[in-house]
């Protein structure tokens, strides 16, 4: 028996190339009602019969690489922590966290954060830690 359905919408406008311009969301459950601008999604679906990932993966056209080094840093760490609350695995789930540390420092991110006065925690760097480098200065 279904308790209840929750619908989430996106919404993509595209160029004469079919390239995207401009991207929004909204969800039956969301905080924000109504659409919600964004720049950039990825969007996974598991298959379990097939054991495949289908994807959509897309930005606008004018998502800089900065936005998309940090969007990419953020989801790897968003990775860790989802697979940590769907497999109980913390070694594994500290290796991804690893990796995206290792990606943030190459990319400079981590230096940026710690410039801000954010602290990671060894390589448990959370995504409140990122929005609040994410939203100082960066507007």
């Amino acid at each position: 028996m279904i308790a209840r359905t929750a619908e989430i919408k996106l919404t993509i406008d595209l160029d004469a190339d079919n390239l995207p311009t401009h991207i929004e969301w909204e969800a039956t459950e969301a905080r924000d009602a109504g659409p919600v601008p964004c720049q950039s999604v990825m969007l996974s679906l598991w298959d379990s019969e097939k054991q495949t990932t289908a994807a959509i993966d897309l930005w606008t056209k004018g998502t800089s690489i900065e936005d998309m080094n940090l969007y990419f840093y953020q989801v790897i760490h968003k990775m860790a922590d989802t697979y940590l609350r769907a497999t109980k695995n913390e070694e594994i789930a500290n290796t991804i966290h690893a990796f995206g540390d290792d990606f943030g420092a190459a990319l400079g991110l981590l230096q940026s954060q710690q410039q801000t006065g954010t602290e990671a925690r060894g390589t448990q760097v959370t995504t409140e830690h990122l929005a609040t480098y994410a939203n100082s200065g960066q507007e």
